[in-house]
């Protein structure tokens, strides 16, 4: 989470503005301390927590920066029944994964499962298409999921360079 330090230091800034308004509003001594008190704990929480938000997964609702992504690579599944689907999605154009979790839905977990089967048997990828659209609930078992297949090996090997004749040299 390359932008993780600049939410920090926003947050921060946002503290630091709190604290130099409660020193200089005209109350008691007492409330002005506690005000400055409570902002400097702010900061040191914020870090905890924004560390701590990167270890969990993300409900799919919550995903507002990558909400119009075309597709996505799934690269892991984990099914926790009953409760919620967790998935480990590459977005197009991005390098690093990202970890989700979707609401429950039998449906989907049963075509997830069979689609991973189909897509590991014939060595290919599952793609979601459009996996943050809005959708009711109950609605997500009608996900676009397409098995793309490997890319195919060359058919033959690349032409040789040619060769010519040299007519100064000796041999033909």
């Amino acid at each position: 989470m390359d932008n993780l330090i600049y939410v920090f230091a926003i947050s921060t800034a946002v503290a630091a503005a709190l604290a130099s308004l409660a020193i200089w509003a005209p109350r008691l001594p007492w409330v002005r301390i506690s005000a400055v008190t409570v902002a400097t704990l702010l900061i040191p929480i914020s870090y905890i927590q924004f560390v701590e938000f990167l270890s969990r997964p993300k409900p799919q609702e919550m995903e507002w920066m990558q909400r119009n992504a075309d597709a996505a690579e799934v690269l892991a599944v984990s099914l926790a029944e009953g409760e919620a689907i967790y998935m480990w999605l590459r977005l197009n154009g991005e390098r690093e994964p990202r970890y989700y979790k979707f609401p429950w839905d039998l449906r989907l977990a049963e075509k997830l499962e069979e689609d991973i089967d189909t897509a590991m048997e014939k060595q290919g990828k599952l793609v979601l298409r459009n996996p943050f659209e809005n959708r009711r609930p109950g609605d997500f078992g009608d996900l676009n999921v397409e098995i793309v297949p490997p890319p195919l090996p060359p058919t033959k090997a690349p032409p040789s360079m040619p060769r010519f004749h040299n007519p100064r040299d000796l041999r033909i």
